[in-house]
């Protein structure tokens, strides 16, 4: 899927309508993405995102728009690493 609109940093909307938030620690991983960037959604194993982006040569941690991040998942997984 192409992205439609990329305006707010932690926000990605792609072509067929659906919104995604970017894991907050994986937002310099997008800056290369523009509106050609082929990404593809993929369900995640992971206790932070749901899903993972990938494309543009990155694999990012996100949500669909509108859920929250749980406060403590982010913190561990920013003092992770």
């Amino acid at each position: 899927m192409k992205i439609r609109a990329h305006a707010q940093s932690h926000i990605v909307e792609l072509d067929d309508g659906s919104k995604w938030q970017i894991f907050p620690g994986d937002l310099d991983l997008t800056l290369n993405w523009k509106p050609e960037t082929d990404l593809t959604v993929v369900e995640a194993d992971n206790e932070v995102a749901s899903h993972v982006l990938v494309g543009g040569g990155v694999k990012v941690r996100a949500r669909p728009g509108g859920d929250s991040w749980q406060a403590r998942k982010v913190k561990d997984a920013l003092k992770d690493g």
